[in-house]
């Protein structure tokens, strides 16, 4: 018998706010332990949460992003536990009346070759909710600690339908979803440093049932390659156990990336284990019409949708537009070469390869380039214009990324703009027609590759200098002739 996955996720993000959910102590990550709390983190008596704005903007525009539904009332629940990263001994969280519900994450799968665009689906979410994230627990061989800093911080639940099918998929989801929060400026997404961090609900059935199987929850997937290969390696498990004759028991288990096993931790817990209840210290919160409008405004464009634009508008292949559209900085920076008036696919070459190749060698972010959009498109108009070659160019740029000068500039310095001069031309192809008689011999012959040791003698005599369609022109004709 033959069987197929069903997968959902749930996907926790910390979003990038300067104080935490219910306090204005100050988020962020790699302080001294327990120096980011105060009496609400530590859950002294007497104190009261009070509400962080800045985070529920940032759910509502993520919201948005990914096309769910604002609810206009939404309100606070204690999901109550005894762990020792919980200092309350409940998290506050949202359980019946979640701020943000279904909407849809577009993932891209793997096309059949690298230049090719993939197949696109969509994934449909259940709800999006936040919450307040917990401590962390470091577990040595004599004790445990614990650290606070991170409890308190607002936390996005992003929770899909079970619509994923394979770890190819969650993968794509997990890249594309990273991508859109990181581009919107909702959160950091490093899951080096907990800032996204995956849970995979997984279970198989006989293909062509329509009932779920019973499902396991894999925990500890700190990478987005760890979620796919963990997903990989529990449908697998699952075949396995079930071939043989055995039955899926419904836990939660842990995935070692490194060894590339799981193990059982606990048995799944139900929403009646955790006892919800409205927390009473809370009050619900209106999102109104001129909340809603004054988020939508500040939305960037999706991800996928940008794409779309660029192959039409701008005639990019799709390996191009695969370089530029997950980071928003070059894609600023290729439509003002654009707009400049540089070609936009050779400004986009430019861009996505010798620019992007300087910056990493040079070990230099965008911000810091000498190189700015009016170089680029000041390049392609020399190139376009017949004033350089392809090949001079090439030297000129690296020339402008070492000193920022303009590349005209350049130019005109080092004496490198083409000979159009028709007469010394001639003379440099009769030159090299007579250098290469057997190479003349063939083209005559009918062989059109013949063609090119003549060309390249033509450029070395003028040391990159000749303009090669004009070479071109002067070749055939003086061989024809």
């Amino acid at each position: 018998m033959n069987y197929e996955a069903v997968i959902g996720l749930e996907v926790h993000v910390q979003l990038r706010t300067a104080s935490k959910m219910f306090t204005r102590v100050a988020a962020g990550y790699g302080e001294p332990e327990n120096t980011l709390t105060d009496p609400v983190v530590l859950a002294l008596p007497g104190a009261l949460p009070v509400l962080n704005k800045e985070a529920l903007d940032k759910i509502i525009k993520a919201g948005l992003m990914l096309g769910c539904a604002i609810a206009p009332v939404c309100k606070w629940d204690r999901k109550n536990y005894f762990y020792p990263d919980s200092p309350k001994n409940y998290q506050i969280s949202q359980y019946d009346q979640p701020i943000c519900l279904r909407g849809a994450v577009e993932i891209e799968l793997p096309g059949a070759a690298r230049n090719v665009m993939g197949e696109h689906k969509s994934i449909p979410l259940t709800r999006i909710h936040l919450e307040e994230d917990v401590g962390k627990l470091t577990h040595g061989a004599a004790d445990s600690l614990v650290d606070y800093n991170r409890a308190g911080t607002p936390l996005m639940e992003i929770v899909t339908d079970p619509a994923l099918s394979s770890a190819d998929e969650a993968f794509a989801f997990l890249t594309a979803l990273r991508l859109s929060l990181v581009q919107a400026g909702v959160s950091d997404c490093d899951m080096e440093k907990g800032q996204m961090r995956c849970d995979a609900n997984i279970s198989i059935r006989p293909v062509g049932e329509t009932k779920l199987g019973t499902k396991v929850e894999l925990k500890n997937l700190n990478s987005i390659s760890f979620v796919r290969d963990g997903i990989a390696h529990e449908i697998r498990r699952q075949t396995a156990v079930v071939t043989g004759g055995g039955a899926i028991v419904q836990e939660t288990r842990q995935y070692d990336g490194e060894a590339g096993t799981s193990t059982a931790m606990r048995s799944k817990e139900m929403a009646h284990d955790y006892r919800y209840f409205p927390d009473p210290d809370l009050m619900p919160v209106k999102v109104d019409e001129a909340w809603l409008t004054s988020i939508r405004a500040t939305l960037p464009e999706r991800l996928f949708d940008r794409q779309r634009r660029y192959l039409e508008q701008f005639a990019l292949p799709y390996t191009l537009t695969s370089v530029l559209v997950p980071q928003v900085p070059l894609c600023e920076f290729f439509e003002e070469a654009a707009r400049l008036g540089g070609q936009p696919q050779a400004a986009a070459n430019w861009i996505a390869n010798d620019l992007q190749r300087e910056l990493a060698a040079a070990h230099l972010a965008l911000t810091d380039s000498k190189v700015r959009p009016a170089h680029i498109a000041g390049l392609v108009q020399l190139v376009e214009t017949g004033v350089i070659s392809n090949n001079l160019a090439k030297e000129v740029f690296v020339e402008m990324f070492a000193t920022g000068e303009p590349p005209a500039a350049i130019v005109d310095r080092k004496g490198l703009r083409q000979s159009t001069d028709t007469g010394e031309l001639a003379q440099w192809v009769a030159a090299a027609i007579a250098a290469n008689a057997g190479a003349a011999a063939e083209f005559k012959a009918g062989n059109e590759k013949a063609l090119n040791p003549i060309k390249g003698a033509v450029m070395k005599a003028s040391k990159g200098k000749a303009n090669p369609k004009l070479v071109d022109e002067i070749v055939r004709k003086l061989l024809a002739g």
